[in-house]
């Protein structure tokens, strides 16, 4: 699997090293608010999936510890998952550490994602499924080039205390994503 740098970060494919720093992530109710997995009890807790997304083919999924440079510290995860070769799409889904909110981190691992995918994958369409409550996702997403088009698409995902949370639809385009980087 790729590793991908920017200014600030790298991002590495994750592994079960990497549980101890993951768990301070997905422990953290806040952060985990509009997840439809449940926050994790210990680092052990991720281990099965670090395991499961390991071995996945990266032509249907990947995922990456993101690495802040400056002190080397894991502070977030990303990945693509649903990925359809023949129709040239995936969705993506994210998360920092709440210390690092706030700082742009969250955007410059995305669109390293982002061209990764276009570039290399050859997807034409990417997709990030974002709850209407999520302000700061919905802010990153729409700032880097992705449309709202669809939703909210009601009970779309089901949350770990059983409710139905209802969705929002964002999409990019390979040739937006072009144009944009394109432009100065």
């Amino acid at each position: 699997m790729t590793v991908l740098d920017t200014p600030r970060l790298t991002l590495r494919p994750w592994t079960e090293e990497d549980a101890p720093a993951m768990h301070v992530i997905f422990s953290d109710l806040e952060a985990m608010r509009f997840w439809n997995a449940p926050p994790s009890r210990s680092s052990d807790d991720l281990v099965p999936g670090i395991r499961r997304s390991v071995s996945a083919p990266p032509e249907f999924h990947a995922a990456w510890a993101v690495i802040l440079k400056e002190t080397g510290q894991a502070m977030g995860f990303l990945n693509y998952h649903h990925r359809e070769v023949l129709n040239e799409r995936l969705e993506i889904g994210y998360i920092l550490a709440r210390s690092f909110w706030g700082r742009g981190l969250a955007t410059e691992a995305v669109s390293a994602v982002l061209d990764h995918c276009f570039e290399d994958l050859r997807v034409n369409r990417v997709e990030a499924l974002i709850d209407p409550d999520n302000h700061a996702s919905v802010r990153l997403a729409e700032g880097i080039g992705f449309r709202l088009e669809s939703g909210p698409m009601r009970e779309r995902l089901k949350m770990p205390d059983g409710r139905f949370a209802d969705i929002l639809m964002y999409g990019l385009l390979a040739a937006d994503w072009k144009r944009r980087a394109a432009s100065p």
